[in-house]
């Protein structure tokens, strides 16, 4: 597996939103003058199937495979300062959310084979250090990917920091499953919060140049004012200034028009073709 790109963890969680699946109300000081309702059509990204394909579309930049399944296991220092990247959405030993996810586990599971390194993990997190881990915690971690406590204790943390907020806040801003995904895709590299480079900070520099569908907005301007902003905040770091995962992934879609994100899907992230056929 080669290494890719990862994204930076901010420490602040963004809020998670509750919509209803049908009707969506904008919430929030920064979104002013929205309209009263915005109701979406087509099936959103919560919904199982869509919520699989935007694993595989995320694990194609991620781990250059639709498998995503597969990346339970998936373990590695890629050498951007972020300790080790692991599991299926790239939780790193030097931001927190490893921290918190073999907390979670050990919450799930007590005495499980990555509990012993929980003290490790406190004193690494907010370096790239190895101390107290390193190769016996890379074996038990690939041990720990076995169980399937440990892929929900994966998928339990993916949906709660990353999916459902980013999900949650895209349905409040009025856009269909490619907006949803567009904002999955971006808290995933960036991180949560209202940092400039983080998430928060993407969506808000957006706002000044476009409104949100639930704003009264063109559903089609306000995503490439996103996307557009998302790179700017790329291109800052070495190792996420390959922009291919907006260029040649999801302005792909944006420009077919394809807002519910309905296969066949035809990608390339970092020059590899991708495709889902249904």
């Amino acid at each position: 597996m080669r290494p890719q790109p990862r994204r930076a963890l901010g420490i602040a969680l963004a809020a998670v939103l509750v919509a209803a699946p049908a009707v969506v109300v904008s919430a929030g000081a920064a979104d002013a003058a929205p309209t009263a309702a915005v109701r979406l059509k087509g099936v959103g990204l919560d919904d199982p199937h869509e919520k699989d394909i935007a694993m595989q579309l995320v694990s194609s930049a991620e781990n250059s495979s639709l498998d995503w399944k597969a990346q339970y296991k998936y373990i590695e220092d890629i050498g951007d300062g972020r300790g080790y990247t692991a599991g299926i959405i790239g939780f790193c030993s030097g931001t927190g959310d490893m921290l918190d996810l073999v907390q979670h586990y050990t919450a799930l599971k007590p005495g499980n084979v990555l509990a012993k390194y929980l003290p490790a993990l406190k004193k690494v997190n907010g370096s790239a250090s190895h101390a107290g881990l390193g190769t016996p915690f890379v074996k038990d971690w690939a041990a720990a990917a076995k169980d399937p406590v440990f892929q929900q204790a994966q998928n339990d943390e993916r949906d709660r920091v990353y999916f459902n907020p980013a999900v949650g806040r895209a349905k409040a801003d009025g856009l269909r499953a490619l907006g949803q995904f567009a904002y999955y895709d971006a808290i995933v590299m960036h991180g949560p919060g209202d940092g400039s480079d983080s998430f928060g900070g993407i969506r808000a520099a957006a706002m000044k140049k476009a409104r949100t569908p639930a704003q009264g907005g063109d559903e089609a301007t306000y995503l490439k004012a996103f996307l557009e902003a998302r790179k700017v905040v790329m291109k800052k770091e070495e190792a996420h200034s390959d922009t291919s995962r907006v260029d040649t992934e999801q302005t792909v879609f944006l420009n077919a028009g394809d807002f519910d994100l309905n296969p066949p899907l035809h990608w390339k992230v970092y020059g590899d073709s991708y495709s889902i056929a249904s």
